[in-house]
């Protein structure tokens, strides 16, 4: 008796260690690969969300134990189960593995509330074992008495706290004239999807289901966004005044992190084949790289001037940028140690694109595109364009640009860099952005002064439809639809 209680001190004063070591009040937790296969082989689609919760495919949730000391068995397996005797396919309420990791499955009690099974005598491995300390747990988690000490530091959202997720009051928009289609006709790329959408008349951002005029409801936020990012089934986000990145998942719409940042964070643009985001501060003169994997800054890249317009070239090797304050663009190689190369000055950029080793740069106000050889930095020509170009899209081996003042797309052969073709959208509005859906051939077209979006097709350069809603859109994020945690 006296040697198993030597035991359990010895065991507590480890996990007490531990957390000191951790340095601060909270660590992101990552689920050991071998447990993520242990798993996987019941549940091949399991999410392994990087604060440590681990969804099944069904949503059913487990909440991971770490121990003090995770041992290293040759395999992985089960060594306890509560029920007792059970494999997990059958998804028992508590797990104890053989290497004294713990998973507790979310339950409900009678009250409707969130908990986990309450054990008479809990074992070892689950009173010493601590939740990863920046876990989004599920609202109003209910922890059992005798196993309050799993919690640390974790901070655990009442059943009373509202979230993010708010109803929707219909902004005051006045109607313009002119003629736009009723209905969304059915487009394959376009089913089970979720629009974000941020808009200059509200800080929230709104979400829509594709051809729905009003979004079924909003994401409320403290401070007016700046740019919005989807990656998995997380939304990024960065806002005036506010120097932190945030991180919403949209299973549960929660802010699941923030990620501080010693300014105001601006412009993020993806890297989906590293998994790296790039999260510009003009303030600082600093671009972030955000390891998308697990959400934590990996570096920081000091450049010259004050950063936007800030543009991932499609290979992933360089980014560019325009400094706001002496006009110059500067390309930085991200392969070649992160070199500065300048690129030259231009009036009032809009927006810069990459293809075929040439840099196209267009100017607001002077309604011009210049193209410029990477390799010798030599200006191959300089064209009028479209009225107050806005913005750009690369697509195979063509160039769109986007027009506010005559709500037009032309198009540029890049390999000619010749005008083949100019559409006018008929909006009689104000264009603002043009939003690839990623792995299709489909843009959604915003606007700022019209209470619409556009549906434009990038294989055939025709307007397939332009959709009413009820408030104008700065931007739209598209998203596959999540299935949401209850």
């Amino acid at each position: 008796m006296l040697k198993y209680a030597a035991g359990e001190v010895t065991r507590i004063f480890l996990v007490s260690v531990f957390v000191l070591l951790l340095g601060l009040p909270s660590f992101t937790a990552t689920i050991p690969e071998n447990i993520q296969k242990f798993i996987n082989k019941d549940f091949p689609k399991t999410t392994f969300r990087f604060d440590g919760m681990i969804i099944l495919p069904d949503n059913t949730l487990y909440l991971p134990l770490f121990p003090a000391k995770i041992l290293n068995p040759e395999t992985i397996a089960i060594k306890q189960t509560y029920p007792g005797g059970k494999t997990f396919s059958s998804k028992p309420d508590v797990v104890i593995l053989n290497n004294d990791f713990a998973l507790l499955k979310v339950l409900n009690d009678p009250r409707g509330y969130k908990t986990v099974a309450k054990i008479t005598n809990p074992p070892l491995e689950l009173r010493t074992g601590l939740l990863p300390q920046d876990m989004l747990v599920p609202q109003g988690l209910v922890i059992p008495e005798n196993l309050k000490s799993i919690v640390g530091n974790l901070q655990i959202k009442t059943v009373n706290d509202p979230g993010i997720r708010v109803e929707n009051s219909k902004p005051v928009i006045s109607e313009l004239s002119g003629s736009t289609l009723k209905t969304l006709s059915s487009i394959p790329p376009l089913k089970n999807k979720s629009f974000f959408v941020s808009s200059p008349y509200s800080k929230n951002i709104q979400v829509f289901n594709p051809g729905a005029k009003a979004p079924e409801y909003s994401l409320k936020q403290i401070n007016v966004p700046i740019s919005i990012q989807a990656y998995d089934k997380f939304l990024l986000v960065t806002s005036y005044d506010k120097p932190s990145v945030d991180v919403i998942s949209l299973a549960d719409d929660q802010i699941i992190k923030q990620i501080y940042t010693k300014t105001q964070p601006d412009e993020i643009v993806i890297d989906r084949n590293k998994n790296i985001a790039y999260i510009s501060s003009s303030i600082d003169s600093s671009i972030y790289m955000l390891n998308l994997e697990t959400m934590t800054l990996s570096k920081q890249i000091k450049i010259t001037g004050m950063c936007e317009k800030l543009t991932l070239s499609d290979d992933g090797t360089k980014l560019f940028y325009y400094d706001k304050k002496t006009r110059d663009i500067w390309a930085i190689e991200l392969d070649n140690n992160y070199l500065l190369k300048e690129i030259g000055k231009f009036p009032n950029v809009s927006k810069i694109a990459f293809v075929n080793n040439k840099i196209y740069i267009t100017s607001r106000t002077k309604n011009r595109l210049a193209i410029i050889d990477y390799s010798t930095i030599g200006l191959i020509a300089e064209i009028e364009i479209c009225q107050k170009p806005v913005d750009m899209l690369t697509f195979h081996d063509r160039l769109y640009v986007l027009g506010a003042g005559d709500n037009s797309i032309q198009i540029i052969d890049t390999k000619t860099d010749q005008l083949t073709d100019s559409i006018y959208l008929n909006t009689n509005g104000f264009s603002t952005k043009l939003n690839h859906i990623e792995g299709t051939n489909i843009a959604l077209i915003t606007d700022t002064k019209a209470s619409l979006y556009t549906v434009f097709d990038l294989g055939t350069n025709k307007v397939i439809k332009s959709i009413p809603i009820d408030i104008p859109a700065s931007s739209i994020v598209v998203t596959e639809k999540v299935q949401k945690i209850k």
